[in-house]
């Protein structure tokens, strides 16, 4: 029965209520990041946010208190290192991170997701270390960066990189000089190519790599694209996500 009773007694539960106070915290900036990625329509959102920095806490804070582990029974507990803690927490949000990477297309996207993901366990590491101030300008600078920096990236000169594929009949394909000369009245240069005969033959496709100097807009291409002999179908799509 003191067995019992030593998981209740007032020290263990006021080292019990410190701990909680710490999940707060970090379940509250979880779910202000977590939010930011759910208002741009990420997959990964306010739960998975707040879970990872949740965790993240929970397993560290609870290296603070050794002689509290089992209920203050084990007298013998070997000194904590949180860091060995740290580390396993990073190593596992790396493939949760993997997870939200997605290829579309040309398309990479997730990056930043995977990324913020990664920064959030991070802050739920600190937070759990108890440095709430520390924890709290993290979670501000990664909260601006993911909400703001775009805009400012968008507005620096820069060079647009996208993916254009071409599907035209196998006899009515045009040369690739003639594609190329299309591009380059739109102010587009061409990076790469490939080629692909499909369909038994039938149909031969271009794949290029585009870029431009931005801004520049890309219906007055998808317009002239159209007008093409012979095109069957096409696909234009930025390659950052």
């Amino acid at each position: 029965m003191d067995v019992l009773t030593s998981y209740w007694s007032l020290d263990e539960l006021a080292t019990n209520g410190l701990i909680m106070l710490h999940l707060l915290g970090a379940l509250a900036i979880g779910c202000v990041i977590g939010y930011e990625r759910s208002y741009h329509g990420r997959a990964a959102g306010i739960r998975t946010y707040s879970l990872v920095c949740v965790a993240s806490t929970a397993l560290t804070v609870v290296n603070a208190y050794p002689s509290m582990w089992f209920g203050g029974l084990a007298h013998n507990t070997a000194a904590a290192d949180p860091t060995r803690v740290m580390q396993g927490i990073l190593t596992g949000i790396g493939f949760l991170g993997a997870g939200v990477i997605m290829r579309d297309g040309f398309s990479i996207r997730g990056l930043s997701t995977a990324a913020s993901i990664w920064m959030t366990a991070a802050i739920g590491i600190v937070i759990g270390l108890g440095f709430y101030g520390a924890a709290i300008s993290v979670a501000v600078i990664t909260v601006a960066l993911m909400s703001g920096v775009r805009s400012v990236e968008s507005a620096l000169p820069h060079q647009e990189q996208l993916h254009l594929s071409l599907t035209f009949p196998s006899e009515q394909t045009p040369r690739t000089e003639t594609i190329g000369r299309l591009l380059s009245d739109h102010g587009y240069g061409v990076s790469n190519w490939s080629f692909h005969l499909a369909d038994l033959g039938k149909k031969f496709e271009y794949e290029l790599v585009l870029r431009a100097a931005s801004p520049i807009d890309p219906s007055v291409l998808v317009e002239s694209l159209k007008g093409l002999d012979g095109l069957l179908e096409f696909r234009l799509a930025p390659s950052r996500g």
